[in-house]
């Protein structure tokens, strides 16, 4: 008989039947106090050798049925190396099928990021003598929120990462984005240095992530939904953040982010707000147009629909910042799937491509940074 279990950080998963391999029955959980879910990530144990069914019962109510639409669930022996195993989606149930390797198999939505892997990641990035490092509040949960700080020049770029803690793929993009700037032969990250003032938050909504949510902080609110009007009691996470801008002022703002049903990567830029003029639209074409130049895994063509002028929602961080700073402010959004534009089915969109993808942003502020103001 198999066991399954997701009582590890960042795990979620209700067994509803798993006394049939080839019909094992499962339950997403939604977040604690909201209801938002589609995160997902388990271990099964005692497989080795069987021809294993998964069902997610409860997935057509999802958050967002579009991410199902072909997708393949992520599957690993040692939670290092992911591999994509069958999955449908019939409008009822999500089904993963696969026949394991080994005893002891993880599956999950995408490559998970734990925050015990952060903390051991972050404690390494903090010893590197070209960032400074911050502990600029606590969590709800009492997780401290790290700060990295980078030169001490004029223009101040912001760059955040996994307001939503399903999109563990901004902490892989993180992930390879401070490799980076921690290399002292990286000359782009030296560019930077000369030129700039660079301000991270690695991971925003680090309760969310441990907790195994998909969206929302430890009070059920939505990170990227709370930029306007940021409270300590829900959403201390955003109100610290934003307040460590009004003292540094802001020239650039990224936001590191994944997006269930878009199979590509993709810059949304907050083309509603009430400001938005041609300046604005010449430095997100600017950033925009390069990347697309030296990156083969980015594209201008799939995005989300453009609001009509003046309707921009300004709880979201690109249209806040963008309209508080009159800044180039954008969302960076990553596939759950794989990248239609260079697809490669065995991993889909990975960690590795994540970080790889970092270095390709790392280029293009380098480039632009003259140009910002």
């Amino acid at each position: 008989m198999v066991k399954i279990t997701s009582d590890f950080d960042s795990g979620n998963i209700v067994p509803l039947d798993i006394s049939d391999p080839t019909n094992l029955t499962l339950e997403i959980k939604p977040d604690g106090k909201a209801d938002f879910f589609q995160w997902f990530y388990f271990r099964v144990e005692g497989g080795k050798g069987q021809p294993l069914t998964m069902r997610l019962k409860n997935a057509h109510g999802a958050s967002y049925l579009g991410g199902w639409k072909d997708y393949r669930a992520v599957a690993s022996y040692d939670n290092e190396t992911w591999f994509r195993v069958d999955t449908s989606f019939d409008d009822r149930e999500l089904t993963i099928q696969h026949t394991p390797d080994h005893d002891s198999v993880y599956y999950a939505y995408f490559a998970p990021y734990q925050t015990s892997r952060y903390r051991d990641y972050i404690n390494k990035v903090k010893s590197s003598p070209q960032l400074s490092h911050q502990v600029i509040g606590q969590t709800l949960d009492g997780q401290e929120i790290d700060y990295f700080r980078m030169g001490d020049a004029e223009r101040q770029l912001w760059v955040i990462a996994r307001q939503h803690p399903g999109e563990t793929m901004g902490s892989w993009w993180m992930e390879g984005f401070l490799d980076r700037l921690t290399d002292k032969a990286n000359v782009d990250a030296q560019t930077l240095r000369d030129k700039a003032t660079l301000h991270i938050i690695p991971c925003m909504n680090l309760d969310g992530a441990r907790r195994g949510h998909l969206r929302t902080n430890a009070a059920g609110k939505d990170l990227n939904r709370a930029w306007r009007n940021a409270s300590v009691e829900e959403s201390p996470e955003v109100y610290l953040v934003r307040e460590a801008m009004r003292a540094s002022g802001v020239d650039f703002f990224l936001d590191v982010h994944g997006d269930e049903a878009i199979a590509n990567n993709f810059l949304d830029a907050p083309k509603g707000i009430p400001s938005w003029d041609a300046l604005h639209e010449k430095r997100f074409n600017r950033y925009s147009d390069r990347l697309l130049e030296i990156s083969r895994d980015f594209q201008t063509k799939d995005g989300y629909p453009v609001p009509a002028p003046g309707k921009g929602n300004l709880d979201i961080a690109n249209a806040y910042v963008a309209e508080t700073w009159d800044c180039l402010s954008m969302t960076l959004e990553m596939p759950f799937k794989d990248a239609n534009v260079n697809p490669m089915p065995e991993v889909g969109w990975s960690p590795e491509r994540c970080r790889h993808f970092a270095g390709e942003h790392l280029k293009v502020m380098a480039e632009i940074v003259d140009f910002l103001r």
